[in-house]
């Protein structure tokens, strides 16, 4: 009995010893920066996943525009429409308005002042 109690005791000697403590505390450190660099991971990949699928709705929403505007242009009205948006085309008889806007034209006079500053310097007009 004595014997197994001084066998316990070298054992548990050798265990609490200072430099199996410090492997120990080094392994458990190492353990839990695997799992927090895991963790990261996990939420870099987690966000990659939700920006391929946020991409990949608006793809097939693309996807299903253009067929629509496909099975648009295999009809006459669809041909048609395309033509006169894209190049400004008319029917015959009927004319085209073309609006442009002169970038050299004075302000109107009267017109109403935005700023605070030019509230103050032409209150009196």
């Amino acid at each position: 009995m004595m014997r197994h109690f001084q066998q316990n005791r070298k054992t548990r000697n050798i265990i609490y010893s200072k430099p199996v403590l410090i492997f120990l505390g080094i392994l458990v450190l190492l353990f839990s920066f695997g799992v927090v660099r895991f963790a990261t991971k996990m939420v870099t990949t987690r966000e990659n996943k939700k920006i391929a699928e946020d991409k990949v709705a608006k793809l097939e929403m693309e996807k299903i525009k253009l067929s629509s505007d496909i099975d648009k242009l295999k009809t006459e009205e669809g041909k048609e429409e395309t033509i006169r948006d894209k190049f400004g085309l008319a029917k015959e008889g009927e004319g085209v308005i073309v609006i442009v806007e002169d970038k050299n034209a004075p302000e109107a006079e009267g017109a109403e002042k935005d700023g605070f500053f030019d509230f103050l310097f032409f209150w009196r007009d």
